[in-house]
C-alpha cells in the first residue's frame, strides 16, 4: 500500500536513529517520552491528517465565503477542527499548565510533518494561532496570559498576526496604523491591515489578533512601533465574551493557492470604538513580534516541506502504478511502470534527496529547541539559541525555494494529468508558491543571512554551525565508502568559507549593494551545503546500521541513504561550485544597468 503524506519509515530513522529522540527522555522534564510514546504520538497524528484532515485538501481549494463582513470557511473543516482541538494538538511541545501537552519539540514537529501534508491551509489557522499564544506566553502580563492563553492553546479561540499594510508590505516601519491611549490604560485602535491569515472566519467564537500600531507621538519607523492584543470580541473580567470590538473584516483575497486559509483585510476601529490593550512594552512591538515571527519563520519552512513530502509520495506511488512505454533495455517485455524509465527514475531521486535533508533539518531544529529548554547553564542555551537563528533563512528560505521544485517536479511526473485538477499534485504546487513569499519573503530571508546571521556575535555562531558540517566530513572520510563522497562535500565547504567571507567584507564596504545581489545566491549556497552535510550523516547512520546486519526488509532503506547521498552530492554540489565562483566575482550588472535598460516603458 502507498504511503500518503510521508515515508513512516524514513521519519523513524530521522527522529530515533539520526536524531536519537529519545536521549532527550533522560531528563525529567521529558521523561515521559518513550520511544513507544513517541511512535503512539506519530501514528495518532498520522492516522487524524490521513482519516480526517487530508479529505478536507480537495473540497477546501474551493475557498472562502465572504458576505458582509463574515467570512464563512468550507464546511468540511468544521469535523476535522474538532477532533484536532478535541486531540490537544495545538500546543503539543508547550506547558500543560496553560493547555500544553508538554512534549519534545522534535516530536511535535514529526506530527505536525503529517497534519501540513495533509491539508496545509487548514494548518494555517493553528499555526497563527500557536504563535499568537506564544508570544502572550513570553510578554504578556499575568492578566493576559489568564485571560488569553489557555483559550489559544486548546484552540477554544484563534489567533493571528497584524503587520502588513497596504503602505507597509516588508517595509513595517511605514505603517499608519494609530494607537491612543484611554484614561484606563487602554488604547483605542485605528487603521486597516491587510493580508491577514485567518483575520475572520466562522470556526471560533473569539479571534485574538497581535497588532501593530504606532502610539500617538512614538518616534517615527521601527523604534516607534508598538504591540497590542485586539479581540475580535471584549473579553469581560468573568472571561466571557462582551461587545464587538469594531473589527471588519472588507474582504478576502481571491489567491492562486492555500485558498482553504481566509487571507483577510481588517479595518480596525472605523466606528471608533476599537480598543486594544499593550502587549510588552511600549516602541518595543518590533522587537516583540519577532518572537512570534522567527516561530512564524521556521513554522513556514515546515509548511514548504509538508506539501513537498506530499508530494514526492504522491508522485512515488504514482510512478510504481503507472504503465506507459517499455524498459529502454527491455523492449520485448511491453509497456512498464513509468519509474523505470531514467528521466523519470531522476526526478523522483531529486525529489527524495531534498525531501530527505529537509525533514533532517526540520527535526534537527527541533532538538535545538529542545536543548534549549533543557539547558541548564547559559553557555548551553545560548549555543542553541543562536544556532536556530542561523538556521532560520535556510529553514525558511532555502527549504520553501527547493519545495517548489518539489512540486514541480511532482506535476511533471504526471504529466499531463498532474497539470490538471484530477490528482493533488496540481494543488500542491499551488499552495507550495506562497511559502517563498510571507513571513518575510526569500530575498529578505537571504539578506538577513548575509547582514545578520553570519555576523552575529562576531561570526562564532555561525563559524559553530560550520563547524557541525566539518565534523560530520571529518567522520565521513574514515569510512572507505562514503570517503569520496566526504572529499566533495569538503571541496565545497573549503570554497564556501573563502567566499562568504570575502561577500561579507564587501557588504561592509563601497561594493556593498553588489554584495548584496549576490545574497539569494548566498543562501543557495548555504542550502545546498547544509542538506549535502545532512544527508552525509544520514549516510553515515545507515552505514553503521548495514555493518550491524540488519534485518532484510531495511537493506534496501539504508542503502537508498547512501545512493541517495551520493546522488546528491555529484551532482547538486557540482553546480555548489559553480555558484560560489558566481558570487565571489560579484558581477555588478545588476547594479550597474540602468532602469531605462530594461525595457521601453
Amino acid at each position: 500500500m502507498a504511503q500518503p503524506i510521508a515515508d513512516r519509515r524514513d521519519v523513524d530513522f530521522v527522529l530515533h536513529e539520526q536524531m536519537e529522540v529519545t536521549r532527550l527522555t533522560e531528563n525529567d522534564t521529558f521523561a515521559e517520552f518513550n520511544k513507544k510514546t513517541i511512535d503512539m504520538i506519530v501514528s495518532e497524528a498520522r492516522s487524524l491528517a490521513i482519516k480526517e484532515i487530508m479529505p478536507t485538501q480537495e473540497p477546501g481549494d474551493a475557498g472562502c465565503h465572504f458576505e458582509g463582513g463574515t467570512v464563512t470557511l468550507p464546511e468540511c473543516y468544521n469535523r476535522a477542527w474538532e477532533l484536532f482541538i478535541q486531540g490537544e494538538w495545538l500546543a503539543m511541545p508547550d506547558s500543560p499548565e496553560w493547555g500544553g501537552q508538554g512534549m519534545p519539540k522534535t516530536v511535535s514537529l514529526a506530527a505536525n510533518e503529517y497534519f501540513l501534508g495533509a491539508n496545509v491551509a487548514f494548518m494555517l489557522y493553528h499555526g497563527l494561532t500557536h504563535g499568537a499564544a506564544k508570544m502572550v506566553e513570553e510578554i504578556g502580563s499575568e492578566a493576559q496570559k489568564k485571560t488569553y492563553l489557555k483559550k489559544l492553546y486548546t484552540g477554544e479561540w484563534a489567533g493571528t498576526m497584524l503587520l502588513t499594510e497596504a503602505c507597509a508590505g516588508s517595509d513595517v516601519g511605514a505603517l499608519e496604523t494609530t494607537a491612543r491611549k484611554n484614561p484606563d490604560g487602554t488604547y483605542s485602535i485605528t487603521g486597516s491591515k491587510i493580508f491577514i491569515s485567518g483575520g475572520e472566519h466562522n470556526m471560533t467564537p473569539n479571534i485574538i489578533h497581535p497588532v501593530l500600531a504606532r502610539i500617538e507621538g512614538a518616534p517615527a519607523g521601527t523604534r516607534g512601533i508598538s504591540l497590542f492584543l485586539v479581540p475580535k470580541y471584549r473579553v469581560n473580567e468573568d472571561g466571557s465574551l462582551g461587545e464587538f470590538n469594531d473589527v471588519v473584516c472588507t474582504g478576502i483575497e481571491h489567491k492562486m493557492g492555500i485558498n482553504g486559509s481566509a487571507t483577510c483585510s481588517l479595518t480596525l476601529g472605523g466606528s471608533g470604538t476599537c480598543i486594544g490593550e499593550l502587549l510588552g512594552e511600549e516602541n518595543k512591538g518590533m522587537r516583540n513580534m519577532f518572537i512570534m515571527m522567527n516561530d512564524a519563520r521556521q513554522l513556514v519552512g515546515l509548511q514548504g516541506f509538508g506539501v513537498a513530502t506530499a508530494s514526492y509520495m504522491h508522485s512515488l506511488a504514482y510512478a510504481r502504478e503507472r504503465i506507459q512505454s517499455a524498459n529502454m533495455v527491455k523492449p520485448q517485455e511491453g509497456p512498464v511502470a513509468i519509474i523505470q524509465h531514467p528521466d523519470v527514475r531522476r526526478q523522483l531521486l531529486e525529489m527524495k534527496a531534498n525531501v530527505d535533508a529537509m525533514r533532517s533539518l526540520i527535526y534537527f531544529s527541533g532538538i535545538c529547541h529542545d536543548k534549549v529548554k533543557l539547558a541548564e547553564d547559559e553557555e548551553t542555551r545560548m549555543e542553541y539559541s543562536q544556532l536556530l537563528e542561523v538556521l532560520t533563512p535556510i529553514i525558511k528560505g532555502y527549504i520553501t525555494d527547493k519545495a517548489n521544485e518539489v512540486c514541480s517536479h511532482g506535476v511533471q511526473i504526471y504529466g499531463g494529468y498532474g497539470y490538471c485538477k484530477d490528482f493533488p499534485v496540481e494543488q500542491l504546487l499551488r499552495d507550495s508558491r506562497i511559502f517563498q513569499i510571507y513571513e518575510g519573503t526569500n530575498g529578505i530571508q537571504a539578506m538577513d543571512l548575509l547582514g545578520r546571521k553570519v555576523g552575529m556575535n562576531k561570526g562564532k555562531p555561525f563559524m559553530a554551525f560550520l563547524a557541525r558540517i566539518k565534523k560530520t566530513v571529518d567522520e565521513a572520510k574514515g569510512s572507505e565508502t562514503l570517503a569520496p563522497l566526504a572529499a566533495r562535500v569538503e571541496a565545497v565547504y573549503t570554497r564556501y568559507n573563502e567566499v562568504v567571507v570575502t561577500l561579507a567584507n564587501a557588504a561592509m564596504g563601497e561594493k556593498v549593494q553588489s554584495a548584496f545581489a549576490q545574497s539569494h545566491p548566498l543562501l543557495t549556497a548555504t542550502g545546498d551545503l547544509t542538506f549535502a552535510w545532512l544527508l552525509l550523516w544520514r549516510a553515515l547512520v545507515a552505514e553503521k546500521a548495514l555493518a550491524g546486519k540488519p534485518k532484510k526488509k531495511d537493506l534496501s532503506f539504508y542503502e537508498g541513504q547512501i545512493k541517495t547521498c551520493a546522488y546528491y552530492v555529484n551532482n547538486t554540489l557540482a553546480l555548489t561550485l559553480g555558484r560560489l565562483a558566481a558570487i565571489e566575482a560579484m558581477d555588478d550588472a545588476v547594479i550597474g544597468i540602468s532602469e531605462d535598460s530594461f525595457g521601453s516603458k
